[in-house]
């Protein structure tokens, strides 16, 4: 398909077969703390076309309680079950594929503190108070390595997930991204922290948050919606985009965020639909 071409038509008929619109937040339904233009019009559309949507995020360091008051203080009022972020998407995934194993966590308190209300067994490092003794190798090891987008990252912390993935701990990650963006350039994100763990260790990290199948997995048993009819939305190629192209979803690439049309040809992952932006998208609707 050559995205330039895009008929009016094509983007009217992707629109009609979606029941479910998955949004990305930062650079697809506001820019900082900024609403874009038409946000709230698309969501009034959705709801006149008899159809739904959630909220979903790639960052981790956040809780989804912080976003739903963000959204209200732009008029856009949701309840819990209609945003979720790659952290919840993790406390699923442990849950059914790692039940009852520790975790070392590279989290932000927020991300700590919905790991604990899910239940999940926290590993906290004796490595620190054993330094000093010599039989500080027999500390135990937790099962399993998670980092998140850990804005309260120190080097001890860096250390220990190191020393515990060489010593067998499984790694895992909420999301790939590498950087965030912020006002005036960007910040290292969770991608870039898994880098130097790997780089340290040699062991590659699972990833569970958009683009992968963890996430449309969550998405279609939380919903009930069939994945065929669910189009993630979102200004990133590489992880809005392709969570729904490689998953039996629907990929939409919006142009008011990261991405730029002139990067689409050089692209692996095609969008499956391309607009201005979600007013674009309510207008259509």
């Amino acid at each position: 398909m050559c995205v330039f071409l895009q008929s009016k038509q094509l983007k009217k008929q992707i629109l009609d077969n979606t029941d479910l619109f998955v949004l990305d937040m930062d650079g697809t339904f506001y820019l900082g703390d900024q609403i874009l233009d038409g946000a709230l019009d698309f969501l009034e559309a959705v709801k006149r076309a008899g159809k739904r949507y959630i909220f979903f995020t790639n960052n981790s360091s956040v809780s989804s309680e912080n976003y739903i008051e963000k959204l209200r203080k732009m008029n856009c009022h949701i309840t819990r079950d209609m945003i979720m972020t790659s952290g919840d998407v993790m406390i699923r995934y442990l849950k059914s594929q790692h039940p009852g194993k520790s975790v070392y966590l590279l989290g932000t308190p927020e991300l700590r503190k919905s790991f604990e209300e899910a239940g999940i067994i926290l590993f906290k490092s004796e490595r620190d108070a054993q330094a000093a003794k010599s039989n500080a190798d027999c500390e135990k090891v937790p099962d399993l390595v998670v980092v998140g987008f850990d804005k309260s990252l120190d080097y001890t912390t860096l250390s220990n997930a190191c020393v515990y993935i060489m010593k067998g701990a499984k790694f895992l990650a909420t999301h790939l991204d590498i950087n965030c963006p912020v006002p005036g350039g960007f910040i290292p994100d969770c991608g870039a922290m898994c880098a130097a763990i790997e780089l340290s260790t040699k062991v590659k990290p699972k990833f569970v948050g958009k683009p992968f199948k963890e996430t449309v997995d969550m998405v279609v048993d939380a919903t009930g919606v069939d994945r065929e009819k669910i189009a993630f939305v979102g200004d990133r190629i590489y992880t809005d985009v392709a969570t729904g192209v490689n998953n039996g979803a629907i990929g939409v690439l919006v142009l008011t965020g990261e991405t730029k049309l002139s990067e689409v040809p050089d692209s692996e992952v095609k969008p499956d639909v391309i607009f201005d932006s979600i007013k674009e998208m309510g207008e259509m609707l």
